[in-house]
């Protein structure tokens, strides 16, 4: 047999022996060494001078050195702990009252919380399993169909995987030698859009058929009001915000107040007028923030003009402030906090980044961060602006006592975690820190929180450290047999003759695009996407280039269609999860059937993607230029 069939069978046993259920990391290990020993073997060389051994010890070397790798423990971290913390119920139950009387709405607030806590925890197993025992209950008492109730857990559940800070993100990004920085910001919006389609489909099918999810009874629905709130009221106005304000500028009447024998306080006033504010100070961070962005921060105070400009600047040419001036500054920047390398040095790289590159990504045209913003920003500003305080004026307006007792829920339970998520993502996209840095913090910020909540002892950490620690050495061992599978495969020449068996094919860009997610989305049905991300998608990273395809598109594209690996059956993760906490009464046939309809939103996302690609490089080429 020749060395490339013996690498295809290679690559045939991975697949059967994972599937007979044996470990893969050590599967990988395993055949790499018996594979590799043959590929090196030499007549009348012992065998403990086989070259195997020292690319054994090469690769886990390698592997150990991975910066990229160490981000993966404490982002871990820092979902173990929320999760251990107990930190979702509350978040739930005041989504469920915000929602009230939206069609479906307790299956709208699973699939809201689902895609918040995925965020902030980034683990699968634990939204399903958590969100089970929160909501599926509740649903089914509420008389909501069973693949209802149980497609948008299973399928909400598996959003944290795929929206960042995602552990997935990052196992590619050491995988392909891509920039942690760039996919995160590429899969921001995809991921955010597939959980819009999610809500789509949940309304219109209980607008179709409201049998599915009836509305619930008054008494669920109805929000627990304090006594002195209601009495406020009285003593002041109906509408909860000039209220306030009179108590606190006016306090004669609001301090008289007594309920239970126990009087106001002044302080009280003060947080409950600092709730009902929240909404407010929040809209006004956020377009003050975009106007710094794009109009403030992007503009430096003393520009750094390149060598060529120096040199017009020698020979009396004009030289103008704009994007020559301050391009390589940007790129620095991006360097040094990204870990990949930009596109304008693509001469200094090596042969085999050049190969996963894209001319879209290498552009050596101005980051458009760097040249002002266009004249349509200041009327779109404008616009975006008066629609928020049309919307604000009208809130305020309507406010009542339930609805400022639903926004004190709702800032108390989600604005904290809300916080936490937003920072640790800002800073990574941002260039403030790196994506390690980041992960420090939120696992810092996790334990402050559970601390704050009151709701992580020393047991839980130490069950949140063990499961950290667990399945941090199963993604480094993942990463220790890939390398040594694939550097044997390659040796074998596998690689070499899938390559040119393919470009042999003459296909289109988008004939190899259909075929390579088409491949990865059955992989998904028996495998998970820890053996497809570390086993096949190196197989098609070379292939990019001749295609001339974004490896940041193709990397995002399989991220969602990898959604797909938890939602297909025979080794559909998140149906297990889900029926060991479900009813007896549930099958697991009730629940791949409502997993169904989602494999077909992922579908009609990444056919989305595929036509406006903007949809995924549009941040990251703000960003970082492209």
């Amino acid at each position: 047999m020749s060395d490339p069939a013996l690498g295809l069978l290679m690559l045939g046993l991975i697949v059967v022996v994972i599937m007979m259920g044996f470990p893969t990391a050590f599967t990988l290990m395993g055949l790499g060494m018996f594979f590799g020993f043959f590929a090196y073997y030499r007549g009348g060389e012992a065998w403990a001078d086989n070259h195997i051994f020292d690319l054994m010890v090469q690769r886990t070397y390698g592997a150990m050195t991975n910066d990229v790798l160490i981000s993966i423990p404490l982002f871990v971290l820092m979902g173990y702990v929320m999760e251990r913390g107990a930190l979702v119920d509350k978040m739930f139950y005041s989504i469920q009252l915000a929602f009230r009387r939206v069609p479906a709405s307790l299956a709208v607030a699973t699939l809201i919380v689902c895609t918040f806590w995925g965020i902030a925890s980034g683990l699968v197993g634990a939204v399903v399993v958590l969100m089970g025992v929160i909501a599926f209950n509740p649903m089914l008492k509420a008389g909501y169909d069973v693949k209802l109730a149980s497609g948008v857990i299973t399928a909400g559940g598996t959003l944290g995987i795929l929206i960042p800070p995602s552990v997935m993100i990052i196992v590619y990004a050491a995988v392909a030698g891509q920039s942690v920085v760039k996919l995160y910001a590429a899969a921001m919006f995809p991921g955010f859009f597939l959980a819009f389609l999610y809500l789509v489909y949940i309304i219109g099918w209980a607008l179709i058929n409201p049998k599915i999810a009836p509305k619930l009874p008054e008494s669920e629905t109805r929000v627990p009001v304090r006594p002195w709130v209601a009495a406020l009221q009285q003593a002041y106005s109906r509408k909860m915000l000039p209220a306030l304000f009179g108590a606190v500028l006016a306090p004669a009447k609001a301090l008289n107040i007594s309920v239970d024998g126990a009087r106001i306080g002044y302080t009280m006033l003060l947080k409950n007028l600092g709730f009902a504010l929240v909404p407010l100070v929040l809209t006004l961070a956020t377009l003050w923030a975009t106007w710094w962005y794009v109009v403030i921060h992007q503009q430096p105070d003393i520009p750094t003009p390149p060598a060529a400009s120096i040199q017009q600047k020698v020979d009396d040419a004009p030289q103008p402030l704009g994007a020559g001036a301050t391009s390589q500054p940007a790129e620095e920047k991006l360097e040094e906090l990204g870990g990949g390398r930009s596109g304008a040095a693509t001469r200094n790289e090596p042969e085999t980044l050049q190969q996963m590159g894209s001319s879209e990504l290498r552009s050596t045209t101005t980051a458009p961060s760097y040249t002002g913003p266009a004249p349509e920003f200041y009327t779109y500003f404008a616009f975006i602006a008066g629609i928020f305080g049309l919307v604000l004026l009208y809130y305020y307006w309507t406010m009542e006592a339930e609805q400022f007792e639903v926004l004190r829920l709702l800032v108390a339970s989600v604005m904290p975690l809300g916080l936490l998520t937003a920072i640790v993502l800002a800073v990574i996209l941002l260039g403030i820190t790196t994506a390690t840095e980041s992960a420090a913090v939120g696992a810092a910020g996790a334990f402050l929180l559970a601390f704050q909540a009151r709701t992580l002892d020393w047991k839980r950490t130490k069950e949140a450290v063990f499961l950290t620690a667990k399945t941090t050495s199963m993604v480094c061992w993942l990463f220790v047999g890939s390398a040594l599978f694939s550097a044997v495969f390659a040796i074998l020449g596998g690689q070499a003759l899938l390559e040119s068996w393919v470009l042999s094919l003459n296909m289109t860009p988008v004939q190899f695009m259909i075929l390579s997610q088409a491949i990865i989305f059955i992989l998904g049905w028996p495998l998970e996407w820890t053996e497809i991300i570390v086993i096949f998608v190196p197989i098609f990273l070379p292939m990019l280039k001749h295609f001339n395809i974004d490896p940041v598109l193709w990397g995002v594209m399989v991220f969602v269609n990898l959604q797909a690996a938890f939602l297909s059956p025979p080794v559909a993760m998140s149906a297990f999860y889900l029926k060991g906490v479900a009813p007896k009464h549930v099958t697991l046939n009730q629940i791949f059937a409502g997993m169904m309809p989602y494999m077909f939103i992922v579908i009609v996302c990444m056919v989305l993607m595929y036509i406006w690609p903007g949809i995924t490089l549009w941040l990251p080429n703000y960003l970082y230029g492209g």
